[in-house]
C-alpha cells in the first residue's frame, strides 16, 4: 500500500460510471466467472484501492482489467490501472508518482505479460463486437521522455537478472493465455513464414481483414515468451513478437483504433529492445511518429521520431535512417517548414544512395525501397503544397516515380500515390489529370479495408469544391460521396465528406 491515491484507478472508475458497491459485486461476479469463487471483494476494499493506493492480489487486477475493458470499449490493462506490483510505472525513485503514459517503461520481465494480457483484452473486444478506440493517444513528447533511458539502456543488465533454476519455467504471462509449451527453430522459422504472409496481405490490401489474425498470433507468440528458451531462440521470439506487435499496430492504425495502435507500437519497441535490436526498436517508434503526422499532430510526431533516431544504437542501416528523415519531412512539410523539408529530404535521398546493399536489410526494411521513397517524397511535396501552392509540381514529379516502381502487390500505397498525384494536380490547378488520378484511386478502394486511404480521400475532397462546377468534378464529388463509408468520427460524431 502506497498510502497515496490511485489517480488511474481513479479516473478510470469515473469514467465506467460505478458505484464502489457496484463495482465490488461486479469484481466478485467476474472472478467466480474466471474461475476464482471464493473471492468476497466489499465496498471497503474498493475504496482503499482506490483512495490509498492499496493493490489487491492475484486474480483481483486481471478481474478489474477484464470489466474496465468491457465497460469502456477499449483495452485496458493492469499497468492502465496502476495496479502493478514491483514496476516502475507510476511510480519516481523518491516515492512519489510519476503518471508515465500507458505505464512505460514497465519492470524488466514484465513485457511478455504486457503483450499477452493486453492482446487478450484486445481479442475480447474483438469477440464481443466492442469498439475499442475510446481512450486519449498519448503526446509523443511524454513518451518520449519516459522511454528516453529504457532505450539508452544496455540490453545484457536485463539479461543478468535472476532466473529460476527450471529453464523451461513458465511466468504468469496475463490474461486469458493457453498453456503455452517450449518451442524450437524450426517452430520459429514457421513463425517468422507467418509474419510474412502477414505483412504482404497488409500492404495489398489493408489491415481490417486480418488484424484479429495478428493480433491472435501475437497473444500466442507471448505466451511462449513465458518460457526461458535458450538465448539465441529467445532473441529470435522477440524478434517475431516486435513483428507481429509493429502490425497489430499499423493494422489498428489502418482502421482508426488509434489509442491500441500506439499502445502496439509501444510494445513492439519494448519487445524489439527485449530482443537486443536496437534499430527495430527505432522503427516501432517511427510507425507511432507516422500515426501522428497523419493525425494532425506533426509536434508529437518530431519527439518521437528524435528518440528512433538516437536510441536506433549505431548498427541501423542508412536506409533505415533515409526512411526515418522521410517521415520528419513529413511532418516538417504539415508544419509549413518547407526549407526544413527540403534540407531532411535531401539527407534522405543521400542515405538512401549511400546504402550499397552490402549487408542484408532485416526483412522488417525490405519494404522500405525506391518507390517508397519517391512515395514519401510525394507526400512530404503535396503537404507543403497547402502551405506553398508551387511544391505542387514537385509533387506530381516524385508520385509520377513512385507509381513506376510499384507492383500490383502494393495496392495500398499504389492508391495513396494516386490520391498524392491527385490533390498535387488540383493544387496546381490541373483539374482534368485530377480527375483521371482521382478515379484511378477510387477503382480498387472498395477491396481495400484501410481507412487511412479513406481519411486521404476526404483530404483531396476538399480540393475539388473550387472545380465543383465543372461536370467531370461533379460527377467525381457524387462517386466519391458513395465511395466513402459512413464513418464515427474521431470524437464519435458521424464523419462524411
Amino acid at each position: 500500500m502506497s498510502g497515496q491515491p490511485n489517480t488511474r484507478l481513479a479516473d478510470l472508475f469515473g469514467l465506467a460510471g460505478w458505484s464502489k458497491g457496484e463495482l465490488a459485486r461486479l469484481v466478485n461476479k467476474q472472478a467466480a466467472a474466471m474461475g476464482h469463487p471464493q473471492l468476497a471483494t466489499d465496498t471497503s476494499r474498493v475504496r482503499r484501492w482506490i483512495d490509498t493506493g492499496e493493490i489487491p492480489r492475484d486474480p483481483v487486477p486481471r478481474v478489474l482489467a477484464a470489466l474496465f475493458t468491457e465497460r469502456l470499449g477499449r483495452v485496458v490493462t493492469i499497468e492502465d490501472l496502476g495496479l502493478v506490483r514491483h514496476g516502475r510505472a507510476g511510480k519516481r525513485r523518491g516515492g512519489g508518482r510519476a503518471e508515465h503514459p500507458d505505464g512505460v517503461p514497465w519492470a524488466p520481465g514484465r513485457t511478455a505479460a504486457v503483450l499477452t494480457e493486453f492482446t487478450g483484452m484486445d481479442l475480447m473486444l474483438n469477440r464481443r463486437g466492442l469498439v475499442g478506440a475510446g481512450a486519449a493517444l498519448a503526446a509523443g513528447s511524454a513518451l518520449s521522455r519516459s522511454m528516453h533511458d529504457w532505450l539508452h539502456t544496455d540490453p545484457a543488465l536485463a539479461a543478468d537478472a535472476p532466473r529460476p533454476d527450471d529453464p523451461l519455467h513458465a511466468d504468469p504471462a496475463g490474461y486469458d493465455r493457453y498453456e503455452a509449451a517450449p518451442i524450437g527453430s524450426q517452430e520459429i522459422e514457421e513463425l517468422e513464414r507467418s509474419v510474412e504472409v502477414f505483412r504482404a496481405w497488409d500492404a495489398a490490401r489493408g489491415g481490417g481483414l486480418q488484424r484479429k489474425a495478428v493480433v491472435g498470433q501475437l497473444n500466442e507468440v507471448g505466451g511462449m515468451l513465458a518460457y526461458h528458451h535458450p538465448p539465441h531462440l529467445r532473441r529470435r521470439l522477440w524478434g517475431v513478437a516486435a513483428d507481429l506487435a509493429v502490425l497489430a499496430g499499423w493494422m489498428s492504425h489502418d482502421v482508426g483504433l488509434e489509442p491500441t495502435a500506439q499502445k502496439y507500437f509501444v510494445i513492439a519497441a519494448h519487445a524489439a529492445r527485449e530482443g537486443d535490436d536496437r534499430p527495430r526498436a527505432g522503427e516501432a517508434l517511427s510507425r507511432a511518429a507516422r500515426q501522428m503526422v497523419h493525425l494532425g499532430r506533426p509536434d508529437d510526431a518530431l519527439d518521437l521520431l528524435k528518440l528512433a533516431q538516437t536510441g536506433s544504437g549505431e548498427e541501423v542501416l542508412p536506409r533505415t535512417r533515409a526512411m526515418f528523415h522521410t517521415i520528419e519531412a513529413w511532418a516538417q512539410a504539415s508544419m509549413g517548414k518547407g526549407q526544413a523539408m527540403r534540407r531532411t529530404l535531401g539527407r534522405a535521398e543521400d542515405l538512401f544512395v549511400s546504402d550499397k546493399g552490402d549487408v542484408p536489410p532485416p526483412n522488417w526494411m525490405q519494404l522500405f525501397n525506391e518507390a517508397d521513397l519517391y512515395g514519401m517524397q510525394a507526400l512530404a511535396y503535396r503537404t507543403l503544397a497547402e502551405h506553398e501552392p508551387g511544391a505542387a509540381t514537385h509533387a506530381q514529379h516524385y508520385a509520377d516515380k513512385a507509381l513506376a516502381l510499384r507492383v500490383d502487390a502494393q495496392q495500398r500505397s499504389k492508391i495513396f500515390d494516386f490520391l498524392s498525384m491527385a490533390s498535387a494536380c488540383f493544387i496546381a490547378d490541373d483539374p482534368e489529370q485530377a480527375d483521371r488520378f482521382a478515379r484511378l484511386a477510387l477503382m480498387p478502394m472498395g477491396q481495400n479495408s484501410s481507412r487511412r486511404t479513406w481519411d486521404r480521400l476526404r483530404q483531396m475532397y476538399l480540393l475539388t469544391a473550387e472545380y465543383a462546377e465543372y461536370p467531370k468534378i461533379q460527377q467525381l464529388r457524387e462517386e466519391i460521396k458513395l465511395a466513402l463509408p459512413k464513418l464515427k468520427g474521431r470524437g464519435g460524431n458521424s464523419s462524411s465528406v
